[in-house]
């Protein structure tokens, strides 16, 4: 995939992507001092237009995590939304993309801190399709290992440093058989996948954890919430019991890369019917169907690049 880059925004331009580099010293790869953001943009083949998925919502995003950080760029909201559409047409991709953008600490400086460093941002794209290589489903375990908690390393920000927390739940899951993991705060309560919400369908009513269970408050989350008041479907935010995962009627997750992938099993318990579900689907087909402009009450999250 990465062979197909041809073009990375850095230090303040759109260079070749072999140009884009930072240092061995640099002190967001040293010690983790830096945020990210990913971004969804579909191509429909019909129209043969790309759509960047909820551009501005991503960025806004990014910002709060920069403050989390402290960390500061020169550009707007609305300057990295067009050096995002203009990378984008620089590639002339024609293919589903992930646009990657990491805000970092940029000096050369030995000791831990946040303060009085100066920020940088680099962004580059890349073809992806399905994050888990069509599976139809997923069988999860739930981790031995908690997710963590909001005054150690802030869950709601996508600090890079956080990201170990996910990898090691995701390797012990795969490493165990399963193809992905469901991981508790510290409460005991459900709170998210390695790196995706979880919702659950009981009784006709979609359920998800709550900001407050150390969640990435996911903008794809907030899409399938939104999509499912439109749909008529019952929806609640509360706290989820590990147990509550065994008796579902359904499961899925929902993210950026993940998109919106069913749940078959968790722990070897069956869900459901062991398929996806009605809801599940039902939600699926209008996720897909949104992000290639074929609805027209949901356009206004598109954002077309040509």
């Amino acid at each position: 995939m990465y062979s197909k880059v041809k073009y990375a925004f850095f230090e303040g331009k759109i260079v070749p992507i072999s140009e884009a580099k930072v240092s061995i010293g640099c002190h967001g790869f040293m010690y983790a001092t830096s945020i990210f953001e990913g971004i969804r943009a579909y191509w429909d083949a019909e129209q043969k237009q790309m759509f960047v998925l909820r551009l501005t919502d991503h960025i806004e995003r990014m910002f709060d995590s920069m403050k989390i950080m402290l960390l500061e760029l020169k550009y707007s909201v609305k300057e990295l939304d067009q050096i995002i559409i203009d990378l984008l047409k620089r590639e002339q991709f024609q293919t589903d993309v992930y646009v990657r953008i990491t805000v970092y600490k940029s000096a050369t400086k030995i000791g831990v801190g946040l303060q009085n460093l100066p920020s940088d941002i680099c962004i580059f794209a890349i073809p992806f399709d399905d994050y888990y290589e069509g599976k139809e489903g997923l069988h999860v375990c739930v981790s031995n290992w908690r997710r963590v908690e909001d005054n150690a390393i802030p869950a709601r920000a996508k600090i890079v440093g956080a990201y170990a927390n996910s990898a090691i739940c995701k390797a012990d899951a795969i490493l165990s058989g399963f193809d992905e993991a469901i991981v508790l705060s510290e409460s005991g309560n459900v709170s998210e996948g390695s790196a995706m919400n979880v919702f659950m369908v009981k009784h006709g009513c979609l359920i998800t954890p709550p900001g407050t269970e150390n969640i990435l408050e996911g903008i794809t989350r907030d899409a399938i919430l939104k999509i499912a008041e439109d749909l008529d479907i019952k929806t609640a935010i509360r706290d989820v019991d590990r147990s509550e995962l065994y008796i579902a009627d359904e499961l899925f997750f929902t993210g950026t890369g993940a998109q919106v992938k069913p749940i078959l099993s968790v722990d070897k318990r069956r869900v459901g019917t062991g398929k996806p579900g009605p809801i599940t689907s039902k939600l699926m087909e209008n996720y897909y169907s949104m992000s290639k402009g074929k609805i027209a009450k949901y356009k206004h999250w598109l954002t077309p690049v040509y």
